[in-house]
C-alpha cells in the first residue's frame, strides 16, 4: 500500500488543529489535517475569551468568522443571590483584544476548517488514527482508517496532535494522568430564547451561582438560541428524578434567577451530559511530536478557558514545529512545556479558587478596588501569561490573600 507523505501531520481539525495548520501552511509546508468526525459536528465550549483572537488572526480566520455574524461577547456576569459582578473586557488591565464571540461551536468550527481548506490544507473526515510508529530521527508513519475500515498510511516529519478530547497520542502512548480537580458533571441543551429581553445580555456570558459547588452557564448566541447548562458535582444532579429532559427542566425550576426565562422554554436538543472532563499529560512533546489544546490538558468549563488554550497552544506550537522543520534548535521544555503551564496553572488556581467560594468573596465583595478587579478582568479574558499582573504572577496566593482581606475588612466594619 503506497505511504503519502507530508511534513507536518495535524490531528483533529477543530481550533487546535486548524490554527496550528494554518500557521505551518503559511510558512510553505506541507500540511494535511485528518479528523476522526464528519463536520459539522457538536461539542461544547461556546463561550471564547478575547486572547484567542491573536491566535485566530495570526492564522488568518477573521474574516471567515466575521461573516458568519456571531455574537459579540464584551464580558462576563456572575450572578449570586441577586447580586451581580460584571466584568467588562475594555476595562482590563492588560492590552489586547476587549472583545470576542459567543459561537454554535459545530458552525464556528466547520468555518475554521473550511476556510484552512481553501488555503491548501486538505482536510480528511471520518478519518481514525489507530497506530503511530516513530523513528529515531522524529519522523513517524500513521496508520488512518475510514469508516469502511480501509487504511491508509502518511509519513511525516513532524505530527501535531491537535485531537482534543480524543487525546489521541496521550492514550496511545499512555501519557494521561488523573487531574488533581475534583470530578464535575454538567447537563445542559440549547434553548430557544424567546424571553431574552429579562436580562441585560446576549454581549456576555452569565454565571449563576446555583448553590454550593454548583453554578449555571447561559451563553446567548445571534440567532436567538441560548445554551443552558448546569455544572456540579455528580451527586447533586442524583437529586433530581425523570430523563433528562425532566431532570433539566426541575433543575430550572430550583433557580430563582433563570426560572422564570426558562419556563418551558423549548430545548433545541435533549440534555446532553459531560462528566469527569478534567485530565492531564505528563509531557506535552516529544520526539517527532507535541501535543495542543485540549490533548495536553483540560481544566473545566467555567471560565471558558478550552478554546483559548486550544488556540494558543497551537499558535506556540506551530512556530516552534516551524524551526525545527528549519534545522533549528528547540527547547521544548522551556519554550512550550513551561509557557503553557504557566497559563494552564493560572487557569487551574481560578478554577479552585472558583469551587472553594475564595472568588465568590471577591467577586461579590461591595466597594470592590477598580485597579484589582482590572487585574482580574485580564485573566477573566485569558491573558494568563502577562506576568507583569500580580494576579497572573502570584495566582496561587494573590486571590486567597485578596479574599481574607475582604472577609477582614467586612467582619471589622460589621463592628462598627
Amino acid at each position: 500500500m503506497q505511504t503519502e507523505k507530508t511534513d507536518v501531520l495535524v490531528i483533529g481539525a477543530g481550533p487546535a488543529g486548524t490554527v496550528a495548520a494554518s500557521i505551518v501552511h503559511q510558512a510553505g509546508y506541507k500540511v494535511r489535517i485528518v479528523e476522526k468526525m464528519k463536520f459539522p459536528r457538536f461539542v461544547i465550549g461556546e463561550s471564547l475569551l478575547p486572547r484567542c483572537m491573536e491566535a485566530l488572526e495570526e492564522a488568518k480566520f477573521l474574516d471567515a468568522l466575521k461573516t458568519r455574524g456571531f455574537q459579540e461577547k464584551n464580558g462576563a456576569k456572575f450572578v449570586k443571590n441577586g447580586k451581580i459582578c460584571d466584568y467588562q473586557f475594555e476595562d482590563q488591565y492588560t492590552q489586547g483584544w476587549k472583545w470576542t464571540w459567543q459561537v454554535q461551536r459545530a458552525d464556528f468550527d466547520h468555518t475554521l476548517a473550511e476556510t484552512v481548506e481553501a488555503m491548501g490544507v486538505p482536510v480528511q473526515y471520518e478519518a481514525t488514527v489507530t497506530n503511530i510508529v516513530f523513528n529515531d530521527d522524529g519522523k513517524s508513519v500513521t496508520t488512518v482508517e475510514d469508516t469502511n475500515g480501509n487504511k491508509q498510511f502518511i509519513e511525516a516529519r513532524f505530527i501535531i496532535d491537535g485531537s482534543g478530547y480524543g487525546r489521541v497520542i496521550p492514550r496511545m502512548f499512555n501519557l494521561e494522568r488523573p487531574s488533581n480537580l475534583s470530578p464535575m458533571k454538567a447537563l445542559f441543551a440549547h434553548t430557544v430564547d424567546t424571553r431574552r429581553n429579562m436580562a441585560d445580555e446576549p454581549d456576555r456570558i452569565t454565571i449563576v451561582v446555583h448553590k454550593d459547588s454548583v453554578w449555571i452557564w447561559i451563553i446567548p448566541f445571534s440567532n436567538g438560541i441560548t445554551s443552558l447548562g448546569f455544572v456540579g458535582h455528580p451527586d447533586f444532579f442524583d437529586d433530581f428524578e425523570g430523563s433528562p429532559d425532566e431532570k433539566f427542566r426541575a433543575m430550572i425550576a430550583t433557580d430563582p434567577y433563570v426560572s422564570e426565562r426558562f419556563k418551558d422554554v423549548e430545548l433545541v436538543f435533549d440534555p446532553k451530559t459531560l462528566q469527569s472532563w478534567s485530565s492531564t499529560t505528563d509531557k506535552f512533546y516529544g520526539n517527532g511530536f507535541v501535543l495542543t489544546g485540549n490533548a495536553t490538558e483540560f481544566l473545566d468549563p467555567v471560565f471558558s478557558s478550552g478554546v483559548t488554550l486550544a488556540t494558543v497552544s497551537s499558535q506556540l506550537a506551530a512556530k516552534l514545529v516551524i524551526r525545527k522543520l528549519r534545522g533549528e534548535p528547540v527547547d521544548w521544555e522551556k519554550e512550550y512545556m513551561d509557557i503553557m503551564m504557566q497559563g494552564i496553572n493560572t487557569f487551574r488556581s481560578y478554577v479552585m479558587a472558583w469551587y472553594d467560594g475564595t472568588l465568590h468573596t471577591i467577586f461579590f465583595a461591595d466597594n470592590q478596588d477598580p485597579g484589582i478587579k482590572k487585574e482580574i478582568c485580564s485573566v477573566l479574558a485569558g491573558y494568563v501569561w502577562d506576568t507583569t499582573n500580580p494576579f497572573v504572577k502570584d495566582h496561587t496566593t494573590a486571590l486567597h490573600k485578596l479574599a481574607r482581606v475582604i472577609t477582614l475588612r467586612d467582619s471589622l466594619s460589621g463592628q462598627e
